[in-house]
């Protein structure tokens, strides 16, 4: 099948808008939790809601495309065509906006989850179709690399996503409102909706491809395995990106309880901390992202610390224009040089990356654990760093060896990022016991299951005659 030979970049930018959404709603979702607690009277376990809400429609959405397109006898999205996909999926999510409006005058929290709920199920189509589009839009070989540059600009959007709905309800660092009114969320997901809708008809007059030819994976099936939930690799990577969206999303959303609790912070001020934790995000991601602008080994060594610290200034500037103190994050570029060097040592090898990765995060969340004040607050903000490269990690780790069933694969790997709302209850529902300060135990274990999954994954790989010798980059 014939490929692009260089990437469409006039195709290529405007896709990436709904990358910028994933992110800008998914890290916005940290501020509406303590904000909803506070104004719901809630506790930690049911403030978590949000996040169940958010995460579990991935999974909704995924078994709906399935059971419309076997109930058509064909593939949906191939029939109404990737645009149209693509609108669609945005016309979804601007229906959940609409929905904080009567949330917010009724008071009611149950709808403002149907709301949360109803953006995720549109952003689930979107997944479906960007992703996979994004690899079509250019030579198959770059294809990761695109990913990744589509995965900063999800992270640009999870940066400054917590700092202008918190602007939003609170106003500005300098002159912030002390009171919750439930009502000021409507404002936000109103012109939020709005921008759903312009990108839906901005894409579906663009110049990308209705029906892209998409490459198969030349990866010869030994065994003609008729199930992708027959090969090993592929059935522990469910559960590894169950556990791995977990603890990212997780660790985050806790964060304000136990800032707000545990070290005495105004929920106004929180906001900038989960702004630097989805910026650690962004700041892994660009690191793996420089392969994408040169051949060059030796000025990849360099862009190896550049990119990193770029990223970290991106953050820092926007913080800077909200009117946040920076004097407390200065010291967050020495923790960067960890990820720097932990990089260097995984070779490009996306089973060690996985392993060296997984390893820190337990030594983040254990330091967290057993510190008090900023250094706890900075070993669990770190987290987001050493959670930046995972997803392409697992994702090739359970996809090799898949052949034709690679796509099925896929999609069921996608269904598991409702990870990220069910961890995040367990994590809520674990802190009413222990304390919310001890529950980060739950993310622990999530990480010792990725040290499990990038051995026997890597074991059962080499069984197969499949090894890794170049690295690989990108993000949900």
């Amino acid at each position: 099948m014939e490929q692009n030979s260089k990437t469409n970049w006039a195709q290529f930018i405007p896709l990436v808008t709904v990358f910028f959404f994933w992110g800008f709603v998914a890290a916005s979702n940290d501020i509406l939790i303590p904000v909803f607690k506070e104004a719901f009277k809630l506790s930690q376990s049911e403030s978590q809601l949000v996040s169940l809400a958010f995460y579990i429609a991935y999974t909704v959405g995924s078994l709906i495309y399935l059971g419309i397109s076997t109930l058509m006898k064909t593939d949906l999205i191939n029939k109404i065509g990737y645009k149209n996909s693509l609108a669609l999926g945005l016309g979804i999510s601007a229906v959940g906006t609409l929905l904080f409006y009567p949330a917010a005058n009724l008071g009611s929290f149950p709808l403002m989850l149907a709301g949360l709920f109803t953006v995720a199920l549109g952003f689930s189509l979107q997944q479906t179709v960007a992703n996979p589009l994004a690899i079509a839009l250019g030579p198959i070989k770059t294809g990761s690399q695109r990913l990744t540059m589509a995965g900063g600009i999800n992270n640009f959007g999870t940066t400054i996503g917590p700092l202008i709905v918190s602007f939003a309800i609170f106003g500005t660092a300098a002159n912030a409102t002390t009171t919750l009114d439930i009502e000021s969320v409507k404002i936000p997901y109103l012109i939020l909706g709005a921008a759903f809708l312009a990108v839906a008809i901005l894409l579906k007059f663009s110049a990308l491809p209705d029906k892209p030819a998409l490459v198969e994976a030349e990866v010869e099936d030994v065994n003609h395995k008729g199930s992708a939930l027959k090969y090993p690799q592929l059935v522990l990577g469910m559960i590894a990106i169950f556990v791995y969206v977990g603890v990212e999303v997780s660790t985050a959303s806790n964060l304000p309880d136990y800032m707000s609790h545990k070290l005495g912070f105004a929920t106004k001020d929180i906001a900038p901390y989960i702004s630097l934790y989805w910026a650690s995000m962004m700041i892994g991601r660009w690191t793996g992202a420089v392969e994408a602008f040169t051949d060059k080994v030796s000025l990849q060594k360099v862009l190896r610390f550049i990119a990193p610290y770029l990223a970290f200034g991106v953050f820092l500037l926007v913080n800077a224009i909200a009117k946040h103190d920076l004097a407390p994050f200065y010291v967050y570029g020495l923790i960067i040089l960890v990820l720097i060097v932990a990089d260097v040592l995984s070779k490009g090898n996306p089973a060690r990356m996985l392993m060296i990765f997984s390893l820190i995060g337990i030594l983040a969340l254990i330091t967290g654990m057993s510190t008090s004040g900023m250094v706890s607050v900075y070993a669990f903000t770190s987290v987001g760093l050493f959670c930046s490269t995972l997803w392409p990690c697992i994702f090739t780790l359970a996809v090799s060896g898949l052949g034709k069933n690679t796509s099925q694969g896929s999609s069921y790997l996608i269904m598991m990022i409702m990870g990220g709302g069910i961890i995040s209850w367990l994590q809520g529902y674990v802190s009413e016991y222990t304390g919310i300060q001890y529950s980060y135990v739950v993310g622990v274990l999530c990480f010792a299951y990725l040290v499990f999954y990038a051995l026997r994954a890597s074991s059962i790989l080499k069984a197969q005659g499949i090894s890794f010798d170049k690295k690989v980059s990108g993000g949900h």
